[in-house]
């Protein structure tokens, strides 16, 4: 077994096994998961600034008993679902392909036209999101990592964009073609075999992407550590003196219209330094995003470095700290002089100006997607936000109270799985992507 750090900026590892036929890059270590627990458990636990911003109770009534329905454990590194209105699923692989999913289990092979992916650390084919109008327009959006011009679609080994380019000068790193992060529109032919129609809406972003109550386009980007003077787990400075350059390069939320302009109420419009496509920065690698339907704002997932994960509630404009406050700490591993618990930018979790999370884990547990639950199917989760989580293998249920969380439950814990998306399905079920696996949730009758 060879472990490998880092899926992502986010503090979770990976492995291969002999015995293990999938992708080296997107399974996990036990071993390298034990590593990070030891490391983390020896730091100190950091102070709230609220009651109830961390570690709530579980829930005084917990969830029925759940029906774990396997569609199908086909997949490649899946990413995150959509569901098509004909009835199958349309699930995206982190390897670069998409492919449809029927519900008696039948994956298809892969659909063509997707551009070419680099498929490096946690670079990949992300997110997809339908159209408000597909069923007339086929039109669907999808983030992707592409390669740099000349370079063919591949799938890279981690040490290409971490160990290559962090440590590399700055001004090194700026001239260094590695790829881009890009958001992308297509028609998907009515025989779902085929993307059709490719369009590269923007670049500068890969993670997540949702519908905005007002029709725009909200889409989530890891920090681009390379464009600036900072690397994986942060600077053990003060990171105060030029915003705009947090503004542009930390991880964003970016805000576009449906055809990639840039709509005119953005917040930076009027700050020539800033890219105006710019919606909100400070974040690290928010790879779970969700509206909340009660509120029409943003939530979204962001990967602490070792520990700090966070929930953020977006607003325009606004800075949730990073690289400059977190509730986590550099990697102890990475001190080459054997410093432990070195705190990130400027040593403060908390600062003026800077929002602050509405729940944080400590130690992490490398949250991804998120969804609210608004079905019939479940009455006792209404209004309940569920979270996937990576490092810790289980579906997080989060209660709510306003942006408060007041109880936090686990799930799925007997799988032992990475679960990386998980959605709301038409019939009010709940659909999770679990390691290779499309799993369907009902309550036991």
């Amino acid at each position: 077994m060879a472990a490998q750090k880092c899926n992502g900026v986010g503090s979770h590892w990976r492995e291969t096994s002999a015995n293990d036929s999938r992708p080296h890059y997107i399974v996990v270590s036990a071993l390298a998961a034990t590593i990070l627990v030891s490391l983390q458990a020896q730091s100190p636990a950091p102070k709230p600034a609220f009651a109830g911003q961390t570690q709530q109770p579980a829930p005084a009534t917990p969830s029925p008993a759940l029906n774990v329905e396997t569609i199908t454990t086909r997949l490649s590194g899946p990413w995150s679902i959509a569901f098509l209105p004909d009835g199958n699923l349309l699930v995206t692989e982190s390897t670069g392909t998409m492919r449809t999913i029927r519900g008696d289990g039948v994956v298809s092979a892969p659909i063509a036209g997707v551009p070419p992916v680099k498929v490096v650390a946690a670079q990949g084919l992300h997110d997809l999101l339908l159209d408000p109008g597909f069923a007339q327009n086929r039109l669907l959006y999808f983030t992707y990592f592409a390669p740099p011009r000349g370079e063919a679609a591949a799938i890279w080994p981690n040490e290409f964009f971490y160990e290559r380019v962090w440590t590399k000068p700055l001004a090194e790193r700026r001239t260094m073609q590695v790829g881009s992060e890009r958001v992308a529109r297509a028609r998907l032919h009515p025989d779902n075999t085929r993307l059709e129609e490719v369009e590269v809406l923007i670049e500068g972003a890969e993670r997540r992407i949702v519908l905005a109550p007002d029709g725009t386009l909200l889409v989530t980007g890891a920090d681009r550590f390379r464009f600036y003077d900072s690397d994986l787990d942060g600077v053990d400075h003060d990171f105060t003196d030029n915003p705009d350059i947090r503004r542009n390069f930390s991880g964003r939320v970016i805000r576009i219209n449906r055809d990639g302009s840039i709509p005119k109420d953005n917040p930076w419009l009027s700050r020539a330094t800033v890219l105006p496509e710019t919606y909100a920065h400070g974040l690290r690698d928010p790879e779970g995003a969700a509206i909340n339907p009660a509120t029409g704002l943003l939530w979204v997932t962001d990967h602490g470095p070792q520990g700090g994960d966070e929930i953020n509630v977006i607003r325009p404009g606004r800075d949730y700290g990073w690289p400059d406050v977190s509730y986590g700490f550099q990697y102890d591993a990475r001190q080459t002089d054997g410093r432990k618990n070195v705190r990130v930018g400027n040593g403060a979790t908390s600062m003026k100006g800077v929002e602050e999370p509405a729940y944080y884990w400590f130690p992490d547990i490398g949250p991804s997607g998120m969804m609210f639950y608004t079905g019939d199917l479940f009455p006792g989760w209404k209004g309940d936000l569920f979270v996937g989580s990576l490092t810790a293998t289980h579906l997080v249920r989060l209660v709510l109270k306003g942006e408060r969380v007041v109880a936090e439950e686990k799930l799925l814990l007997d799988l032992k799985q990475r679960i990386r998306d998980v959605r709301q399905g038409p019939d009010g079920a709940v659909y999770v992507l679990a390691g290779n696996s499309l799993l369907r949730l009902t309550p036991k009758k």
